[in-house]
Formats: C-alpha cells, structure tokens, sequence
C-alpha cells in the first residue's frame, strides 16, 4: 500500500455543482440523473456549501427519490438552497493524503469533501472513493 498517495489520484475531477440561486429541484435533478449523492454550492469557483442526498430526504421524506415524484414538491417550492445546505463545508487540498482523510471520515462522519487548492473547487472526494481505493490495495 502506497502511504503518502494524495487523494489527487481518487477524487471525482468533473464536479456537478449548483449555485445558491438555482432551485431545489434542480438540486434532485442533477442528484438523480448523475447518480450521485453530494453536490456542492458555488458561487463561482468558490465553494459556499454542500447538499446532500440526506438532506432533501430530510424534508421530503425519501419521497422524491423513490419514484413518487410531486409527494413533496410544495416543500421543494417553499425552502431554498441557502435555507437546507451545510454552509462554509470543511474542504481538502488535492494534496491531502488518502489516510488523512480517511481519518477525518470517520472522526467527522463526513461522507464527501470538495477538494479545493487556492480557493477554487478542484473535485469532490467521498467515503466510496476511499473505500474503493482500499479494495484495489488487495487485488
């Protein structure tokens, strides 16, 4: 096992993002056409928040994402971005060491970080990544 690999080598390059102006359903748009879990907020290059896949089933009971598509859309209409994402999100360096940031996983319970190098957002690293990493380790 390689012991100083920068997570550089397994963070997602090509980030979906959205913008604090954009609408709640475009967040669960993006979150279910690019299967993914997290999306980060930005306002420009910079990073001001992240959402997850969690956080909107918090307010729409898993509704919209189970194929029930208009349960919970009145909620989608009422709330914005700004009002549910996690602001000012703990960010990595491209340049963080895979093992250092397996340990802020678990001692922070975060389940994906934006990596950002000089204020501007780089690529997206989440616990999957991690573990998919460690499983090549045994191949």
């Amino acid at each position: 096992m390689k012991k100083r690999e920068p997570i550089s080598h397994i963070m997602t390059k090509s980030v979906v993002t959205v913008n604090q102006n954009d609408d709640l359903k475009e967040v669960v748009a993006k979150l279910k056409s690019n299967s993914i879990r997290h999306i980060p907020v930005v306002n420009g290059k910079e990073v001001i928040g992240i959402i997850s896949r969690t956080d909107i089933n918090r307010l729409t009971f898993g509704a919209l994402f189970d194929g029930q598509d208009g349960a919970d859309e009145a909620i989608l209409d009422m709330l914005t971005i700004s009002q549910i994402m996690t602001s000012k999100p703990k960010t990595v360096s491209s340049e963080t060491v895979i093992k250092d940031l397996a340990e802020i996983f678990v001692k922070e319970e975060f389940h994906a970080l934006p990596v950002v190098d000089n204020g501007v957002l780089k690529g997206i690293v989440t616990t999957t990544d991690v573990i998919r990493y460690l499983l090549e380790q045994y191949d």
